[in-house]
């Protein structure tokens, strides 16, 4: 089925408490996706941001960001007032988010939150507790203890435990256990508040299509707690890192800093940990997009202490055998494949292998007609389309960023004539390809340019800062974007609305539909016998098994 979809992270959702949370706006944008005739919401990792405030650079491949509990809820459930949270001043500016007074505020309302919930027993809460405590130990002993380290990373903290002393931990398990029980707490809150808001999606027929980096942060819980699965000294401190040789666009490449797995470890364990981890990832979100995907095949390692991406080698990763041992554990896995850059042989058979959708960005489709890009050149409709993604610029600031070259050649194939007009041509191009799912970030729908950019790779300070209005939902965008998910067969109607349609004859003019028909009609022409009528077949008709 033909679906469309909207990139809008939770931390771009209207509100007025610094970020976007998991309340009422939250369901009103569902709404306004369902009215949009909008099947795929696509969001960005839910976890914690640590240093850079990215969300693929987490404390936790597991937990929730703290910062997107909505407080009305927590308040209709009576664990806050008023005065707790309201008066408190959240930003210095609607248009963007400040993630230092997030850091000084967030936590102390939460805490309020905590004491108040104490005092009930929930039997619910002890269920999370106990199906989550292979993650959540973990972390709340990691948070706290980061905590009483000044928030400095694990690295840094005493030896006993950066590298986890049995007889040190247990004294802080001891000493500790309210701060340990309030990392628990907001997480279970997390998790109640996302799963009624993904429930409440499911129900209007939109699904969840999340996120998660290949590689986990250094300074993590996952790293701090389990660092046999990574290549690590003894001291704790990497081997080599991540990152991506040099290329045109990045002469010294690009230095990303995460671990780098021990996948010789990872193998003999059976994959276990992946399997926890897509597991977890398939029950949080419907379709999970998994970054930087060619790095299963072969990945790049840069020598720890590099001041760049220049000095590397390439190395064999898992390939095809991490993904058969998934699916054997887990089923048939609903994952989209970030397939950019550089795809060798090798990348190109391990996505035909796992039949994953690749990804295919408009903005990177203007150079030549031959470009792999351009809609007439997709070779199968197995693809997600998108106009860009949260690394790339808007639409209309990759509009006007472009040499005049690309602007000739885009309005040539868009047969446009304004550069203002490319914009919304470019949308509607993306609409109309033979991907199965299109997705466009609400910015390009907004019409906003380079000044609402999500995230610039490679640079620190002013990403993921791009909030939304209440103001932008509109009926007139809405219907907008419904217009266009019914000029290019994107729109789903409900059973019930069809079989309504079909009796009052007035069923929605549609290929499909319109096909429907004609086999309806040829059937219903043909002249059935009377035997078969009667239900009287004879036994020798019957082909033997």
């Amino acid at each position: 089925m033909r679906k469309s979809c909207i990139l809008m992270h939770i931390s771009s959702i209207p509100s007025k408490y610094g970020i976007g949370k998991l309340g009422k706006n939250a369901y009103d944008f569902v709404d306004f996706l369902v009215k949009s005739g909008v099947k795929c919401w696509q969001i960005l990792p839910l976890n914690p941001t640590s240093y850079g405030d990215s969300p693929y650079s987490s404390f936790s491949a597991y937990a929730g960001n703290p910062y997107f509990i909505d407080f009305d809820i927590l308040k209709h459930q009576g664990l806050l007032s008023d005065e707790d949270y309201q008066y408190i001043e959240w930003e210095k500016s609607s248009d963007s988010i400040d993630y230092t007074m997030l850091y000084n505020n967030c936590f102390n309302v939460l805490k309020i939150a905590f004491s108040k919930y104490r005092k009930e027993l929930s039997k619910n809460y002890d269920n999370f507790i106990k199906e989550n405590a292979f993650w959540l130990d973990d972390y709340a002993m990691y948070m706290t203890l980061k905590s009483l380290n000044d928030g400095k990373p694990w690295c840094e903290w005493d030896k006993k435990y950066a590298l986890r002393n049995t007889n040190s931990i247990k004294a802080i398990k001891t000493k500790f256990a309210d701060e340990i029980e309030f990392y628990k707490f907001v997480q279970y809150k997390f998790y109640e508040q996302w799963f009624e808001l993904k429930k409440y999606a499911n129900d209007k027929g939109i699904e969840i299509i999340g996120d998660i980096p290949i590689y986990v942060a250094y300074d993590s819980a996952d790293v701090w707690s389990k660092p046999e699965l990574f290549r690590l000294n003894k001291d704790g401190s990497p081997i080599d890192v991540a990152g991506c040789p040099p290329d045109v666009f990045s002469p010294k490449g690009q230095l990303w800093g995460n671990p780098i797995y021990n996948w010789s470890v990872h193998k003999k364990n059976n994959y276990s940990w992946w399997v926890s981890r897509i597991q977890h990832a398939s029950k949080i979100y419907d379709i999970v997009r998994i970054d930087h995907f060619r790095g299963f095949e072969s990945y790049y390692t840069i020598p720890f202490g590099s001041k760049d991406a220049v000095v590397g080698k390439w190395c064999k990763g898992p390939d095809y055998e991490l993904f058969q041992t998934l699916e054997s554990k887990l089923g048939k896995l609903n994952i989209i494949a970030e397939d950019l850059g550089f795809i060798t042989p090798e990348v190109q058979l391990l996505l035909d292998k796992t039949g994953f959708p690749g990804m295919k960005v408009i903005q990177f489709a203007f150079d030549n007609p031959q470009n792999q890009y351009l809609p007439h050149n997709y070779v199968s409709s197995n693809c997600i389309a998108y106009t860009g993604t949260h690394d790339n610029d808007t639409l209309k600031g990759w509009v006007y960023s472009q040499n005049k070259k690309t602007i000739k050649f885009c309005k040539k194939y868009l047969k446009v004539k304004k550069k203002k007009h490319l914009v919304d041509a470019l949308i509607e191009l993306t609409w109309s390809s033979v991907a199965n799912i299109c997705v466009a970030q609400i910015q390009d729908f907004l019409d906003v340019g380079s000044e609402g950019r999500m995230n610039t790779p490679s640079t620190l300070g002013d990403n993921w800062q791009f909030r939304t209005k209440k103001s932008d939902f509109t009926n007139e965008l809405s219907e907008k974007i419904y217009a266009l998910n019914e000029m290019y067969n994107r729109l789903e109607l409900p059973i019930e609305q069809v079989e309504q349609d079909a009796t009052t004859n007035n069923v929605v003019s549609t290929p499909i539909n319109n096909a429907l028909k004609e086999l309806t009609d040829e059937i219903s022409a043909v002249e059935v016998p009377k035997d078969i009528l009667k239900n009287e077949v004879l036994k020798e008709d019957i082909p033997n098994e």
